[in-house]
């Protein structure tokens, strides 16, 4: 089906134009929220990460815009909304009521990625809603900057279960003053609450204003064409695709508190235009934070499901109404209390074993695997000079797959992290003490084959003041995957440089240092310590996967990577069997190495 503006009169005799201004101012206000929350929140990582999601919905709580920002924040805003109003019930919403939800298993997320909600009336008439959820810096965890290794949802912060923060437009100052006193950081974390406030605000304003210009009957119908036409451009994009049913597994590093693998496995069928993944073979609830909440695997599988039917279409809740799934309670993928889920990096890895599986239907169309993780370093402690607390953190592009027709992208934001950029070394570097050694792509991290995967990045993080460090890893002891082939590229690792009693300092939660060179540096993966001045941690990010035969790669093709520094000259002879002497290419070498 093709835009709405191609499309005739609509039966009720709403014309097409009108719906696609409806369509479009909806989908421009929700990017008027976002440039709200970033103007004005008082952390980077929402304004320079851009780690929030923002939504709007119409009376019947269903989504009909989203702006940019993190793709698994935008699908759990959805589940949170029609929880939060479960629990409060709508009839007990006011105009200028605004709600706090952060209970991970109705929020979607874990503690710190809070979301909230008010409802928006014209003239005492319910007409829509509008969502934030960002990152929040501290509430009251066991730890500070981020928990690692909690086992009980108690230990992972303040709790709220749908809690009026505004009422009536006025903030309940008893409700703040819970929050300021259960925050390390109180004075950054009620900042980005009054900046979520703003957005949603802003949002609400804007509903108002095309309710008011076209009027509500004009507006609801509108916004029911909407919706049905992304179910029907969803359905037609499940039917464009193969049917069948196909499997994966891969593994999380452990839970944090055991060093145990954490398998995750899905089944995903296609059957014309529906589309079920199961996720029961995953394992049973973890003992550490790697548990997700059921709307957060929600996020998932709509996340996938919209790449691979209409990754262009502005998103509306029709988009997902052929998606279902299947995650038994007490399972890895749908925890229950107190199950804790801080950590949700098997959220982010589980949507890379969804295409693994797909890859098997549709190997043309899936590219090979991502580096696979997020690759996050936090810095906490307090400034000595202001005697305020600061946490600082940013995330690592990675290699992405190849497919049968390119290489793949090196250094990009992992795909579920969406619009999510990293800090800027300069901001960085002003917020913490930091200075940065290196900034450059990982040679020889990119998958080999036909078509070669994407490269990692090395990033060496040099302290200039004693602090504490944290590295949020959680794929660093198995390989991604190639196809047809190619090889999968190089896995995750953290590197530190660190003096002799660093055990008494350091907590080592995946310690991988046996499966690398024996150099005096400790090879890690989840980690969190007190660093000292001059001491190094060297943040190395995954590699995409190959596609294809190594040795079918142009040996020009091979030359130009060794000249370009993504492939040594040694890789080049043992992993594509070509010689290479300077910039030269020994063609007869490269003849013989082939045919061996």
């Amino acid at each position: 089906m093709g835009d709405l503006t191609m499309s005739p009169a609509t039966d009720d005799g709403l014309d097409a134009a009108t719906i696609e201004v409806v369509r479009n101012y909806m989908t421009s206000a929700a990017t008027e929220m976002q440039r709200t929350l970033t103007r004005t929140a008082y952390n980077t990582i929402i304004y320079e990460i851009f780690d929030f999601g923002l939504s709007l919905y119409d009376a019947e709580a269903r989504l009909v815009a989203d702006a940019p920002g993190l793709s698994l924040f935008l699908g759990g805003n959805d589940y949170a909304l029609r929880k939060g109003l479960e629990h409060i019930g709508e009839e007990n919403l006011d105009p200028g009521d605004i709600v706090l939800l952060n209970y991970p298993y109705w929020n979607a997320a874990h503690t710190l990625d809070v979301c909230i909600f008010a409802p928006v009336h014209l003239d005492d008439e319910l007409i829509g809603y509008a969502a934030s959820r960002a990152h929040w810096l501290d509430l009251g965890a066991k730890d500070a900057g981020y928990v690692l290794d909690s086992t009980d949802m108690h230990q992972e912060g303040l709790v709220f279960p749908g809690t009026k923060v505004y009422k009536g437009g006025e903030p309940d100052e008893e409700i703040l003053e819970l929050i300021r006193f259960n925050s390390r950081i109180p004075d950054k974390v009620i900042g980005d609450l009054h900046a979520q406030v703003a957005a949603i605000q802003t949002g609400g304003e804007r509903l108002r204003e095309i309710h008011r210009k076209y009027g509500s009957a004009t507006v609801n119908a509108a916004i029911d064409h909407i919706i049905a036409h992304g179910e029907s451009t969803t359905k037609e994009g499940l039917e464009a695709l193969s049917d069948g049913t196909w499997s994966a597994v891969d593994y999380l590093d452990n839970d944090g508190v055991s060093d145990d693998l954490v398998p995750m496995a899905v089944e995903v069928t296609i059957d014309g235009d529906h589309i079920h993944f199961d996720f029961s073979e995953s394992a049973d609830e973890t003992d550490g934070p790697m548990n997700v909440p059921l709307g957060r695997t929600q996020a998932m599988c709509k996340f996938v499901v919209k790449t691979l039917t209409n990754p262009s279409r502005t998103t509306n809740e029709g988009h997902y109404r052929p998606v279902d799934l299947h995650a038994p309670e007490g399972t890895l993928f749908n925890a229950r209390y107190p199950a804790p889920t801080y950590t949700l990096w098997a959220s982010t890895l589980g949507v890379d074993v969804i295409y693994k599986a797909l890859a098997k239907g549709m190997p043309a169309l899936i590219p090979s695997s991502t580096g696979g993780d997020i690759n996050s370093i936090m810095l906490h402690s307090t400034d000595p000079a202001s005697g305020r607390r600061y946490v600082e953190a940013s995330n690592e592009g990675v290699g992405w797959g190849a497919t049968d027709e390119r290489d793949g992208p090196n250094a990009l934001m992992h795909y579920v992290q969406t619009m999510v950029r990293n800090i800027p070394l300069e901001v960085f570097e002003n917020k913490a003490p930091v200075r940065f050694d290196r900034l450059e792509l990982r040679q020889d991290s990119g998958g080999a084959g036909r078509y070669r995967g994407g490269l990692g990045i090395r990033r060496d993080y040099r302290l200039v003041g004693e602090t504490n460090v944290l590295s949020i890893n959680k794929k660093t002891r198995t390989p991604g995957w190639g196809q047809f082939g190619g090889a999968p590229g190089a896995k995750n690792v953290v590197v530190l440089d660190v003096d002799d009693d660093w055990q008494a300092r350091v907590q080592l939660i995946a310690d991988n240092t046996d499966e690398h060179p024996d150099d005096g540096l400790l090879y890690v993966g989840m980690m969190r310590g007190a660093f000292r001045p001059d001491e190094v941690v060297s943040n190395r990010s995954g590699g995409g996967g190959g596609y294809g035969d190594p040795f079918a790669r142009p040996p020009d093709a091979v030359l130009e990577d060794v000249i370009d520094g993504y492939v040594s000259i040694e890789a080049a002879r043992t992993e594509y069997g070509v010689a290479i002497d300077g910039t030269t290419i020994d063609r007869e070498e490269t003849d013989r190495l082939r045919d061996a």
